[in-house]
């Protein structure tokens, strides 16, 4: 048990410096510079900062607050052609991505230890999600644009 408290503790922390880590890599790319061959800096910001909102801060804090919510199945591809906003400041996206993470993990800092296991449903991906997943879910999509941004400089 005690291993399981401590890698909670651990997974918090990691999300919140992944979370920075990002945000400092991004500063220091042009909004414009290419990253993938599909994505510029700004795009992959966006992306990122829309995916953690709507998909995984959005399925922990209800998996935190309500009994076995069910999630529907999210098409980043399609949410991103229909609300790409190039003209939002690069800036302003990578603090409402940084705040929205912060206060996450200032949630689960606070919650005991058993609301980790509760569990919510998923249209493909089944039943019995723990918060916990959600959060490593979380975690392993912002490694994933870390890993992205840094193979673009």
């Amino acid at each position: 048990m005690k291993e399981l408290l401590e890698y909670r503790v651990f997974l918090v922390r990691r999300l919140e410096r992944a979370a920075d880590e990002f945000c400092s890599a991004c500063l220091n790319l042009e909004p414009t510079q290419k990253i993938t061959a599909d994505k510029t800096a700004h795009q992959l910001v966006f992306y990122a900062r829309g995916l953690n909102e709507l998909v995984y801060d959005f399925r922990a804090r209800k998996t935190l607050s309500e009994e076995n919510p069910l999630f529907e199945n999210f098409d980043p591809p399609e949410w991103l052609a229909q609300h790409y906003d190039p003209t939002e400041a690069y800036a302003k996206i990578l603090d409402e991505f940084k705040t929205q993470v912060h206060a996450l993990c200032v949630t689960l800092a606070q919650i005991p230890s058993a609301d980790w296991s509760r569990v919510s449903s998923h249209q493909l991906l089944g039943n019995d999600l723990t918060l916990q997943l959600w959060v490593e879910y979380g975690l392993a999509q912002i490694e994933e644009r870390l890993v992205e941004i840094r193979r673009g400089v």
